[in-house]
């Protein structure tokens, strides 16, 4: 029996394990692609030809000299991400400043990169290149120098060339590039108004709203937050309809609205809305994390994050339109059902009743006692009714008879005056 007992034992102990695996599968799919959340840690990175994201954070800062031989010795010193100097016995002179990843910029074979640096010294350079003084280009090899052998891991500079008076320098740096990241989706923005981007910046989640962020929650009394997506025209298409997760999972609920979830195609000229209605069902001390996911063909995923405080319970908002739509509802009921009645009396009036014209119409029996009762006028007269008929004709002839001598009176008052 023992043996039988370990068989069945195994089996079980194997129907869990891809138990586990299902829902761990289920679990994965219901999140359509891989979170990654694409904030570089620095100023210092820039893309490759392929939109993918290269960071160089590790090399901020980093020194690259060159030693110059002639009549002065000096050295050339590249900081990198930070300026380029040249030191002599003189002093030192200023060649620029790195200002942004804006200066980080995709070079062409054989030069895989390229870094400006301007505003450096004015010394002898006041009125060149629009008065922003001295400056240099750092050309980046991903490798190492055509020329010559670096020493060391870090790379070297390869070469440099002064232009134009010695107010440019043009670099050549041979580095171990950082290993390329995900693919951006470069020119894509989410921001708080039209056309601004505080949650995404070309394609990059901005610093704040990459995981949880206390001074960066929104109020327990705000119910909803609208966010306005935009992109190149060309790149829209690729915008596929965004999903959410919220943790905790119970405790608010959270619903997308506007045309970015219909799969509207975003521009920079018309953005599309992104509405985030949350109303919180449970009151925490901590905020609410509420992951967004936008997916886009061809490239990885856009999240970010959204922090919602709670402290305190909301009552669902009831819909101001069910009422109109109740009475709606309930007015058609009505005018269907009176006309149903109105014509279903005319015909039984007319086929059993033998009564035609008004007198047919049901009701009319029950006004024309209470117009009698109140002493009103009659709003018709039959046909068979020739009392009626005299009696009127008869009060026509005397109102016409009294008319006539009033109007006689009156002449013979104009007469005698």
């Amino acid at each position: 029996m023992l043996p039988g007992w370990k068989t069945l034992a195994s089996c079980a102990m194997n129907a869990i394990h891809l138990l586990i695996i299902v829902l761990l599968v289920v679990t994965r799919m219901q999140w359509p692609a891989t979170a990654i959340v694409v904030v570089p840690n620095s100023n210092c990175f820039t893309f490759d030809n392929d939109s993918r994201l290269v960071d160089f954070t590790g090399l901020v800062g980093k020194y690259f000299e060159y030693n110059e031989k002639g009549s002065v010795p000096s050295d050339l010193v590249v900081q990198f991400c930070k300026d380029v100097q040249r030191r002599s016995q003189a002093g030192y002179v200023d060649f620029g400043r790195f200002i942004s990843s804006h200066s980080f910029l995709t070079g062409s074979s054989p030069i895989d990169f390229i870094q400006t640096f301007q505003n450096g010294d004015l010394v002898h350079c006041e009125t060149t290149y629009e008065k922003m003084g001295r400056t240099a280009q750092v050309n980046i090899i991903c490798g190492h120098c055509p020329n010559k052998e670096c020493k060391g891991k870090q790379g070297c500079i390869c070469s440099i060339s002064y232009d134009e008076m010695i107010c440019r320098v043009i670099v050549e740096l041979a580095i171990p590039c950082a290993k390329s990241g995900p693919r951006v989706f470069k020119g894509f923005s989410v921001g708080f108004h039209p056309r601004s981007s505080e949650l995404v910046y070309n394609g990059l989640t901005q610093l704040g709203f990459d995981q949880l962020h206390h001074e960066f929650s929104f109020q327990s009394e705000q119910s909803h937050v609208s966010l306005y997506l935009s992109a190149m025209y060309s790149l829209s298409g690729f915008v596929g309809k965004p999903s959410f997760k919220v943790n905790p999972v119970k405790g608010l609920d959270v619903k997308l609205t506007g045309s970015g979830t219909n799969g509207a195609m975003p521009t920079t000229l018309s953005p599309t809305i992104l509405t985030v209605n949350w109303r919180c069902e449970i009151a925490r001390s901590s905020p609410y994390k509420v992951n967004i996911l936008i997916p886009v063909e061809g490239y990885d995923p856009v999240e970010f994050t959204l922090t919602k405080e709670c402290a305190y319970t909301q009552e669902k908002e009831s819909n101001p339109m069910r009422g109109w739509a109740t009475f709606g509802v309930i007015s058609c009921i009505l005018i269907v059902s009176s006309s149903l009645l109105c014509c279903g009396g005319f015909i039984y009036k007319t086929r059993e009743e033998h009564q035609y014209g008004m007198d047919a119409l049901p009701g009319m029996t029950i006004l024309s006692a209470i117009l009698d009762a109140v002493g009103g006028p009659r709003g018709y007269m039959r046909a068979d009714d020739h009392s009626g008929n005299h009696a009127s004709q008869a009060s026509w002839e005397r109102m016409g008879d009294t008319s006539q001598q009033v109007h006689t009176t009156n002449g013979r008052i104009y007469g005698s005056m």
